[in-house]
């Protein structure tokens, strides 16, 4: 017994003179450096580099050539140059300009969409355009399960290794989900945000819904005019508790509206729209005003920039943008990769998951994060340029939407005219459209002049992605003798490479590594004496614990033999 006790004192000692001084709060610290003296210095620990690996190429190299103009030879339709890295396929514009029904078949295999996605029909009015507007939608899950193997199918990338669980609705198409046999990345079409429809006042629309998902799904024409009832007396608002039984998977329904008045729109699912709204099923509207001879770019994949402007666009405006704004809470798009059973999934999705405990890990602009949205989702400008940019907020939280270098005038509110307000800070609530105005001369209130200007929302967590910045909504007003060749802006400040790189965005790189000459930010190399130490201390904590739990058996064997 004498023996033990003399060990639990050695121990005891051993853990004062080990114990790590830095667990102790500050006070007792200073205390303790009154009493036995200040400790001696110690130099810093090295800054250890942390590899990144190898990034990816910030700009892919355009090998279809899908950046080039378009001129109206073609099919009789004029595509602008698309001045960003990753343009829109050319083809796919033609046919949304002229239907396809209307394309010639090369035409129609280059678009990848069927004969039947985008019919253009008589013209009623006599102007020298359709009016008769048929369009079918399909939905797509990404980055989804699959029974038949444990990786994620139809990747979609919004950043470097983010792939959150998304379903969107797509032009009806034909051939592959993914890009060829040896790869599970989407193929263009199969993006987000669903596709922004333009068409114009008047035109007598129907969207067909064909459902090709495992959950029912309807289509809300959200601030477009639309009738209650179609013509054959269905409901035609798309919420199930008033107006229908929601598309059930493999069936089909016509939405109909011949829209009195333009505006900025929005269409989304109404089926438990807490979650399909949110998981992606969601696009822009766009009812252009009526003009004589008006061809209007029907399908805009992706939103970003409208690359076959109308007649009504091109008179009073030198480009036009479509800016679709989402959120994202992964904990809720990611339950679709945790199981193959469609009931699990909706059991999950629908009883389980609660949407009032929701948080926000991804911020969205035309469906990526930075640094992807300058790759898609800039706007290029040269000098006094007048451009509309028409914006969307599809998330569950209000944006505060900043330009930098300019000033926006605000001209509509939710597809209605408004008193022009100019403002470098305009605010959008969830599910609000705003019509603005960038007027690109040089005046010190529209415009400051040429240059890389940012574009973001300002709540600052918006600039991040699952908290990592730079990251989230950010995009740029790029000017022309700012940007390269292959479209990537000519930026002065520090290099991308980090930004590139999955391991990034996964809290693994020091954020300020890649620019600090010194190494004074990076993360310390850690301390083989220190490790010791520690080491020493759980070494002699464990023989304490050791020790007193044989006391406590002796003590209970003691008391037994004394009854």
């Amino acid at each position: 017994m004498r023996l033990r006790l003399t060990a639990l004192a050695i121990l005891l000692v051993l853990a004062v003179v080990l114990f790590p001084v830095a667990l102790l709060p500050v006070s007792a610290q200073m205390q303790l450096a009154a009493w036995l003296g200040p400790a001696a210095y110690r130099a810093p620990a090295a800054t250890q580099a942390v590899p990144m690996g190898t990034p990816e190429v910030a700009c892919p190299e355009d090998l279809r050539g899908w950046r080039d103009a378009v001129q109206s030879g073609v099919e009789g339709v004029d595509v602008l140059a698309s001045p960003v890295c990753s343009p829109d396929n050319p083809h796919l514009v033609i046919a949304a300009v002229k239907g396809t029904n209307r394309v010639s078949h090369d035409t129609l295999m280059k678009s990848g969409l069927t004969p039947d996605a985008v019919e253009k029909g008589a013209d009623l009015d006599g102007d020298g355009d359709p009016d008769e507007i048929t369009i079918r939608l399909e939905v797509a899950e990404l980055n989804g399960a699959s029974p038949d193997t444990p990786d994620l199918m139809t990747t979609y990338d919004i950043a470097p290794g983010i792939q959150p669980g998304l379903w969107v609705f797509v032009p009806k198409t034909f051939g592959m989900a993914t890009k060829n046999f040896e790869s599970n990345v989407a193929r263009d079409m199969l993006r987000a945000p669903s596709p922004a429809i333009r068409v114009e006042q008047g035109d007598k629309v129907r969207i067909v819904l064909e459902n090709t998902h495992y959950m029912p799904h309807t289509i809300h024409l959200h601030g477009v005019d639309h009738p209650f009832v179609d013509s054959n007396g269905e409901g035609n608002d798309g919420v199930p508790q008033v107006s229908e039984v929601p598309v059930m998977p493999g069936q089909a329904r016509t939405y109909e509206f011949a829209a009195r008045q333009p505006g900025t729109m929005f269409y989304h699912c109404h089926v438990q729209p807490d979650v399909h709204v949110l998981m992606g099923l969601q696009g822009m509207i766009v009812i252009e005003e009526n003009r004589p001879d008006n061809h209007v770019q029907t399908l805009n994949i992706g939103a970003g920039q409208v690359r076959a402007p109308s007649r009504a666009v091109r008179e009073t405006w030198d480009q036009e943008y479509d800016l679709h704004y989402q959120d994202i809470d992964r904990e809720m798009n990611n339950l679709i990769q945790r199981s193959n059973s469609p009931r699990q999934t909706i059991r999950e999705l629908h009883r389980d998951y609660d949407i009032t405990d929701a948080t926000t890990d991804y911020y969205l602009l035309n469906g990526r994060s930075f640094p992807f949205t300058f790759r898609e989702s800039i706007v290029t400008t040269g000098a006094d340029e007048k451009i509309r940019l028409r914006v969307l907020n599809g998330g569950r939280e209000s944006i505060a939407l900043h330009t930098h270098g300019h000033k926006v005038t605000v001209t509509h509110r939710d597809g209605v005219l408004a008193a022009p307000e100019i403002r470098d800070v305009v605010a959008l609530a969830p599910a609000q459209r705003l019509d603005l105005t960038l007027d690109t001369h040089n005046d010190g209130l529209h415009s400051y002049g040429p240059g890389i200007w940012y574009f973001h929302d300002h709540h600052e967590r918006a600039v991040t992605t699952d908290g990592i910045s730079p990251g989230g909504n950010i995009s740029a007003i790029v000017y022309k003798e700012y940007q390269g060749e292959n479209g990537w802006p000519k930026t002065q400040g520090v290099a991308w490479d980090a930004y590139f790189t999955p391991a990034y965005y996964q809290r693994r790189i020091p954020v300020w590594q890649s620019y600090d000459p010194f190494g004074f930010f990076g993360d310390p190399q850690a301390s083989a004496g220190q490790a010791v130490r520690t080491l020493l201390f759980g070494l002699v904590l464990g023989l304490m614990i050791m020790l007193l739990a044989g006391f406590r058996r002796y003590s209970a064997t003691s008391a037994k033999l004394v009854k």
